[in-house]
């Protein structure tokens, strides 16, 4: 007998449970924020140049500025807030709390798995795919660390994830509130690019499907079969043409450029075409290898968690620790690869079999009934962003490191929730067991490393034990 994840009493757990994740999410990204009176990684960069924007001090940023512009305000706030003041610096330039430059990034982060959650639901619409998916997310360790530090690759996250999910809710809208949900769409992305370029491949993502739900409605049109309508690839290629033209494309290269205004008032030099040719040419002249960073780590490496980051590391007594380890759940990253390859597998299976429905209807000249879409709309919606989210990097020549691979598994997490959810509501109790074991496992994985994804105190033994460095593992 399956379990009957649609009752009432369970949408109420689920609607629940991701209350209660939510809530986790919240107290684990504000907990113990302003620790570590010194930079953490990158914010030596980062918060030093949201600190140059409150201060009028010029600079050159080899990123787009909007993240920068985000923790500047939450500067600006943080020093008027009675809170977070136990640990102050001049590393800035000026004299903050280390809670005043984080703490924007923990509030940015702390909608991650609310935004998973959103996106997963409008692709199935089942509270139990949306809570696995935001329990997932928020058993991640990188995304925990990036939420906790002054870095920028949490913004172009949240800006990225509310552009999809804002297509996903204008596909399922009334007609008259498309065009408006879509330039929502458009601003989100142009501000997820606004952080970072690479921001962008959330659009691409859109960009695949929308070209793939086109190509199947041509297909459609000279056929005689019904088809269900109301699968992704069919929503999408109901768009107009010109709202997307306009709104995913025209108005992400407005947005980008206004959000550059207040950096060039402060910075005119170099104009904003030449600062992004500056920008450009600076990712091109850093090299690679451990030359030149010791954790610079190969797109191929990411998937398999080969090689990490360390973002901060002091022995403070003798044996003792406290290491924060930018790296991820390692269950639930090896995992979520498994499920890119089941999701290929189930893709490629489902379009076979309607290849074949497709030459029938050749032969046969009769109306077919058969083909539904449904089944491989989130596969298919996690492979294409996951693609666009990885494959870009593998021409890139410059050192890259294990976060370039957020907005990748965040996807190929999405789709480790798709199969979990699938297995919970089998026949099969084997498969039933399987869900719920993937569910504690990656749990178990996220208390175990919980330590170095925090910072915690840390004996030497227990740290060598969460640190690998054998076979493909290069963790130290």
């Amino acid at each position: 007998m399956n379990l009957n994840l649609d009752t009432e009493d369970n949408q109420k757990f689920a609607a629940w449970g991701l209350i209660g994740v939510c809530a986790i999410a919240i107290f684990l990204r504000f907990w113990g924020l302003e620790r570590f009176n010194s930079f953490v990684f990158d914010e030596v960069y980062y918060a030093k140049f949201a600190n140059n924007y409150l201060t009028n001090t010029k600079f050159f940023n080899s990123h787009p500025p909007l993240s920068q512009y985000l923790i500047a305000i939450g500067i600006w706030i943080g020093d008027r807030l009675p809170i977070g003041r136990d640990n102050v610096n001049e590393l800035t330039g000026s004299l903050r709390s280390t809670f005043s430059y984080r703490w924007m990034n923990a509030l940015f982060g702390s909608f991650i798995p609310p935004l998973v959650a959103a996106l997963a639901y409008q692709l199935n619409q089942r509270l139990s795919y949306a809570f696995i998916a935001a329990l997932f997310i928020s058993l991640d360790g990188l995304f925990l660390i990036d939420s906790r530090y002054a870095l920028n690759n949490i913004f172009l996250i949240f800006f990225g994830l509310l552009g999809q999910l804002l297509v996903l809710i204008t596909i399922r809208a009334n007609p008259d509130r498309r065009f408006l949900l879509l330039l929502g769409a458009g601003v989100a992305f142009g501000a997820s690019a606004a952080c970072k370029w690479n921001g962008l491949w959330f659009l691409l993502g859109i960009y695949i499907l929308i070209f793939i739900a086109r190509i199947w409605k041509i297909i459609k049109s000279d056929r005689q079969f019904s088809i269900l309508t109301n699968s992704l690839l069919d929503r999408l290629a109901e768009l107009r043409l010109i709202q997307l033209l306009f709104s995913l494309l025209i108005l992400p290269i407005v947005v980008y450029s206004l959000l550059w205004i207040p950096h060039l008032i402060q910075n005119p030099t170099p104009n904003f075409i030449d600062v992004q040719r500056a920008i450009l040419n600076y990712h091109k002249e850093i090299g690679n290898g451990a030359s030149v960073h010791p954790y610079c780590a190969n797109w191929y490496t990411w998937p398999l968690l080969m090689r990490p980051l360390a973002y901060y590391f002091t022995e403070y007594k003798n044996d003792y620790f406290y290491d924060v380890h930018a790296m991820g759940n390692p269950l639930l990253w090896w995992l979520a690869l498994a499920a890119v390859f089941g999701s290929i597998w189930v893709v490629v299976n489902r379009v076979q079999s309607t290849v074949k429905l497709l030459d029938i209807d050749r032969v046969i000249l009769v109306p077919i009934e058969e083909i539904n879409l449904n089944y491989i709309s989130i596969p298919l919606f996690v492979l294409v962003n996951y693609a666009a989210n990885l494959l870009p990097w593998v021409r890139v020549t410059r050192c890259l490191y294990i976060y370039h691979y957020m907005g990748a598994i965040l996807f190929a997490i999405m789709g480790l929730a798709w199969f979990v959810d699938i297995w919970l509501r089998s026949n099969s109790k084997l498969l039933r067991a399987l869900g719920l074991t993937t569910i504690f496992g990656v749990a178990a994985s996220f208390v175990f490393w919980l330590p170095v994804f925090l910072g915690l105190s840390i004996e030497r033994t227990a740290l060598s034990l969460r640190l690998w460095d054998f076979w493909i593992f290069n963790w130290i």
